[in-house]
């Protein structure tokens, strides 16, 4: 690996207006820097430590400096040791700044593709691998990916905590990606990264804004919509060609922002202006959608075998970044045939197929109506049962939008655990409860997710059973821990196991 001296530090974070002042010796301008963290506790010969997070604490400086740090980097609040350092106005900027140079601008080396958008982020994603996937089977390659489902590097892949890595941790991935020999990598893009500068410095070959409702709003996300919106608008500003839906809420504002890049195409599967526009969009069974799509080189028919009405427009995004990449008809076509994202639209059934149970992430109000709206059209005759929970900590304005909806659609709503972090359960689940009582609904409350799940399942047959915002996920966080849990699909199988025994005993 190359590595960088001090002196390179200081020209990048010079270039981009970033330093107060240099307190450094002339002679340690030419050593190297072997190592950077923003972990106190790991430190290595010759590291540069960066101050930075939302807790951070002098004492980390000070454990820093302690345990060997050759050199640190902090804004002017916490400059709190004699020792070498750079002070600089934004330190999110800077550590990007730091973590590209260091890791050898590994995005200069990959295709990079970002995904952008209150919905859909992870099924596009995972759309876009799998043709690219398809278009590179024959030279014995792949596409890396950073979703909020799980990572691959071409290295290992490795379930995700957040939908975007804090930039030193982007930056390791991709060099990786780069090490493993691939050239393509797609991600993405969510508000907080692009706010918090988790991507700054980079520029995406090609980016996709999918759609914008309210989401990610608190205190310690976004202050209102606005500024989740705007912060979304960001990425806009770090791409080369874009890829944008005209089905979108506050489409004015998003045109008008994307008139300073270099390339924009637009999809749609209700405007027939559009770039990449589907019709004839067809049902063919309960997980089969096939449909038509005009662009203005091709009109040919795709298959989705991944239920929900609903992505086909994730396919359209998938299908719009493919043909800036000049990828071939055939591959998109195969690539989406055998698309899967796990966790999302999992479709589950008894052996009688009475009941049935689909396990998908959905997770806010724009997921939650496109759910219900495409399984109120693809299963008119059933009840619905929806199992759920909301983070703690954050996103607070998904439990009254939830709790609404939910309330409005389901026969009855079951409340549970989803990551409550630094909150009681009970508390959020409540909270939800109000809504959805608001809205006439019936609820119950079952704060262990497995149980709630078995019997959401197990009292309500004849119905299909949503559970939704887990997905796969195997890890819980309660307070500041990840606790393992069974996922989602787990406790489907056991509860249907359990149907089903109950069955044959009678």
């Amino acid at each position: 690996m190359k590595y960088f001296k001090i002196k390179d530090y200081i020209d990048v974070l010079k270039k981009h207006n970033l330093i107060e002042k240099i307190n450094i010796d002339d002679e340690l301008l030419d050593m190297e820097i072997n190592y950077i963290t923003h972990n106190s506790k790991d430190v290595k010969d010759n590291t540069l430590y960066i101050c930075k997070g939302l807790k951070y604490k002098s004492i980390y400086l000070k454990e820093a400096i302690d345990n060997g740090a050759l050199l640190y980097v902090c804004e002017k609040e916490n400059a709190t040791e004699d020792a070498p350092h750079i002070i600089v106005n934004d330190i999110r900027k800077s550590l990007a700044l730091i973590s590209i140079l260091y890791y050898n601008e590994p995005a200069s080396k990959l295709n990079l593709i970002g995904i952008t958008g209150t919905k859909g982020k992870s099924t596009t994603s995972y759309y876009i691998k799998s043709i690219i996937d398809n278009y590179l089977k024959n030279k014995g390659k792949d596409m890396a990916i950073v979703s909020s489902i799980d990572v691959y590097d071409g290295i290992s892949v490795k379930e995700s905590l957040i939908t975007s890595p804090e930039s030193i941790d982007l930056q390791k991935i991709m060099a990786n990606t780069v090490k493993a020999g691939l050239s393509d990598l797609v991600m993405e893009v969510s508000s907080q990264a692009l706010k918090l500068d988790r991507v700054y410095g980079l520029t995406f070959d090609v980016g996709a804004f999918l759609n914008i409702s309210p989401d990610h709003i608190s205190e310690i996300e976004h202050k209102d919509y606005d500024d989740y919106f705007y912060s979304k608008l960001k990425f806009f500003k770090q791409v080369k060609n874009l890829v944008i839906n005209l089905d979108t809420d506050r489409l004015d504002e998003v045109l008008k922002e994307a008139k300073n890049v270099n390339s924009v195409i637009t999809f749609s599967t209700k405007k027939k202006t559009a770039d990449i526009y589907a019709y004839d969009i067809t049902k063919i069974d309960y997980i089969t959608t096939k449909f038509r799509v005009r662009t203005p080189k091709f009109d040919e028919e795709f298959i989705l075998t991944m239920p929900g009405l609903f992505n086909v427009s994730n396919a359209l995004a998938s299908i719009g970044i493919a043909y800036i990449l000049n990828i071939p008809y055939e591959n998109m076509y195969e690539g989406l045939k055998v698309a899967r994202t796990s966790g999302r639209m999992e479709l589950h059934a008894t052996k009688d197929n009475k009941t049935i149970a689909i396990v998908d992430y959905a997770h806010n109000k724009l997921s939650f109506e496109k759910l219900y709206e495409s399984v109120k059209s693809e299963y008119p005759t059933k009840k619905i049962i929806t199992v759920f929970g909301c983070p703690g900590g954050k996103a607070q304005i998904r439990r009254h939008d939830l709790g609404i909806l939910s309330g409005l659609n389901s026969k009855v709503t079951y409340l549970t655990a989803e990551d409550p972090g630094p909150e009681d359960v009970t508390k959020i689940c409540e909270e939800i409860a109000f809504y959805v009582k608001k809205s006439n609904g019936k609820y119950k409350i079952i704060e262990d997710r497995e149980e709630a799940i078995k019997k959401a399942i197990l009292d309500n047959p004849g119905c299909i059973i949503l559970i939704t915002g887990k997905g796969n996920e195997t890890r819980q966080k309660y307070g500041g821990e990840y606790l393992p849990c069974k996922t989602d699909t787990e406790c489907v199988k056991e509860a249907f196991l359990q149907y089903e025994n109950s069955l044959i005993s009678s």
